[in-house]
């Protein structure tokens, strides 16, 4: 099932205003309306907590980067910020050219309470397909980060994590997350109440912008080392993707193990 935007997040102009309105809502979604009109009060992270509960809503945005190249692992980031407003400049990692992600990632890092980063391997991308393959990379970086339900097998790269979402609660045990995803569909595999899809989500949720350029940093370096392990194919350029040079690398040199099976354009 595709997920429209919700109403409160249409009128949106930056990731900062985003990550405020799904922070409200998440902490008390009866009192919305068409508009914004959750609790005021700090902006601090798990400032805001559940009506009656007690318990601290922990929003982690969610993306995930290499669902189109022919090559190389899919990559997902969760990511929990220790603010809303912690980072203005943070947008879409689309947006932004690699030498700004670069020179942003560890200050993106920093920002965040917790993060992880994990990945579904071109072997799995091809036994399952490209959709089933995001999912598991989403809950590997969910499990790395201490989700409970999830018993996923390692990934094919090293999880990259920060803390985790018990050392990020104030008491370390009272909270809830709330998962924004970035895009129309919910992860599989995941309680469906603690979702959220966002239709581009990663120019309108912080958290998720911050995310987007935590997979999106991560996997063109990883492209970078495939480059250096298999010359020719420009993986550091393309990243993967299939344009005419690699295709051209592909047609003089043949696939890598690196390579999608299951990505095979028509025309090779």
């Amino acid at each position: 099932m595709k997920f429209k935007l919700p109403a409160f997040l249409e009128k949106v102009e930056t990731p900062v205003e985003g990550e405020v309105a799904l922070r409200k809502y998440a902490a008390n979604p009866l009192a919305f309306g068409g508009e914004c009109v959750g609790r005021s009060g700090s902006l601090d992270l798990f400032a805001s907590a559940v009506a009656g509960e007690g318990e601290s809503v922990i929003v982690v945005g969610i993306d995930e980067v290499g669902r189109g190249p022919l090559a190389g692992p899919v990559v997902a980031c969760a990511a929990v910020l220790k603010a809303p407003d912690i980072m203005p400049e943070l947008n879409d990692s689309k947006k932004l050219t690699r030498p700004k992600r670069e020179a942003m990632y560890d200050a993106v890092k920093d920002a965040c309470a917790c993060y992880a980063i994990a990945s579904a391997s071109v072997e799995e991308i091809d036994e399952m397909n490209i959709l089933e393959a995001d999912f598991l990379a989403m809950r590997r970086a969910l499990q790395a980060l201490g989700m409970p339900g999830l018993n996923e097998s390692g990934p094919e790269i090293p999880v990259d994590v920060k803390g985790s979402f018990a050392k990020a609660s104030p008491d370390h045990s009272a909270y809830k997350l709330f998962i924004a995803v970035d895009g129309n569909l919910k992860i599989r595999g995941i309680p469906t109440e603690v979702q959220m899809p966002i239709v581009k989500g990663d120019g309108r949720i912080a958290s998720i912008s911050a995310a987007s350029i935590l997979a999106k940093v991560f996997r063109d370096r990883y492209m970078d080392k495939l480059a250096e392990k298999y010359p020719g194919y420009a993986f550091e350029v393309n990243a993967g993707y299939g344009t005419k040079a690699h295709l051209d690398a592909i047609r003089k040199l043949g696939f890598t193990p690196a390579h999608r099976k299951s990505f095979h354009p028509k025309s090779l």
